[in-house]
């Protein structure tokens, strides 16, 4: 049966990195019979542009008739301006919210071969392997009431609501208990219960939850200090659950210590493991258009499609040796790169791991 993915390239770098991650399922469908259909159009800035929205309904729908969607990146200080209805990363809320992607799943794994271009040092980071289970389409980003208001004195007040529903927190939580088992069976819950009711009932959540994973050691942080724990002794961690805003900022940290925010994949998916997959580096506006991005993230978010929607694992083993075996050859866009090494552009790299497939 054939598989349609829902390409969004969007703005930014994305639409280079989208198109070396293409040119893998392109290699896949043609020499290893992978049965996909892609279908590309427009999301974020540049959809705005076309048609004066960052979703626009025919988006939403392919995305929603789809059975995967493999997404860029979205913004550029060009749409700052914009009223915030109108911005390319409503387009991102957007998707999540209507997709119901409720778990975001973002590996940091250290490539060996990349040890040394981690800010810390490599015996602090060498064999790193964490996954941070963020929770999508909850907590402040999403909560009401929200805006901003003019007090009894005439000055300005912003506000946002945090909020969590129990059966939010137990859905996530169950993601992340399941994935642990699949691992070193250990999750931390990262959250802030000695200031945020929020929080409170997040612990309450997960330690019931844990009852059904007797299998699965659980330990509980507060987000200050796992902030602290993730650049002293990351190695601690194995399955991260957190909340969105938590997650958010987590997940940027962790990708830091794998060298670059340019190698972390991610998937976020929905009650029926249907995802929306991408890089979470963002559109990089200050270097879009000069073919030096490191399409890696993007590629190895491909692989997560195969492994948990399009049910081809072994197609993912097979991309993620590829990356391998292009670090090994010493190939490195410039994020990446060390005295010694093979400086290579978007296009090259991409070249180089379908090659490697």
């Amino acid at each position: 049966m054939t598989k349609k993915i829902a390409v969004l390239p969007g703005d930014g770098i994305g639409p280079e990195v989208v198109a070396e991650a293409v040119k893998v399922l392109e290699r896949l469908r043609r020499d290893f019979g992978l049965n996909i259909e892609l279908e590309t159009a427009p999301v974020g800035g540049t959809a705005y542009d076309q048609t004066g929205k960052p979703l626009p309904e025919a988006t939403l729908k392919l995305a929603q008739t789809a059975d995967a969607v493999l997404l860029g990146a979205v913004g550029g200080p060009q749409y700052d301006t914009l009223p915030r209805e109108l911005r390319p990363e409503k387009a991102l809320l957007g998707l999540r919210s209507e997709l119901k992607l409720f778990a975001n799943l973002r590996p940091a794994i250290l490539y060996p071969q990349l040890a040394s271009a981690s800010t810390l040092r490599p015996e602090v980071v060498a064999g790193l392997d964490i996954l941070i289970v963020r929770e999508l389409t909850g907590d402040i980003y999403f909560g009401e009431p929200r805006g901003v208001r003019t007090l009894s004195n005439g000055e300005r007040e912003g506000f946002n609501t945090m909020k969590y529903a129990e059966h939010e927190v137990e859905r996530v939580a169950r993601v992340a208990f399941d994935a642990a088992r699949k691992r070193r069976k250990k999750v931390c819950s990262v959250e802030k219960a000695n200031v945020l009711e929020t929080s409170g009932l997040w612990r309450e959540v997960v330690l019931k939850v844990a009852k059904d994973y007797s299998d699965v050691e659980l330990s509980h942080m507060y987000v200050d200090n796992a902030a602290m724990q993730l650049v002293r002794a990351p190695k601690q961690f194995d399955v991260i659950v957190t909340g969105n805003i938590f997650g958010d900022i987590l997940s940027d940290e962790a990708a830091m210590l794998t060298g670059s925010i340019g190698m972390l994949p991610s998937a976020s998916l929905d009650a029926n493991n249907k995802g929306m997959y991408e890089p979470i580096h963002g559109s990089a506006p200050d270097i879009a258009g000069k073919g030096i991005a490191n399409p890696l993230a993007t590629i190895l978010s491909v692989a997560m499609m195969l492994r948990y929607t399009l049910n081809a694992s072994a197609l993912a083993d097979r991309i993620e040796k590829a990356v391998s075996k292009v670090l090994d050859a010493g190939l490195r866009t410039g994020d990446i790169y060390t005295d010694g090494m093979k400086k290579v552009g978007t296009k090259e790299m991409g070249d180089a791991v379908a090659a490697a497939l």
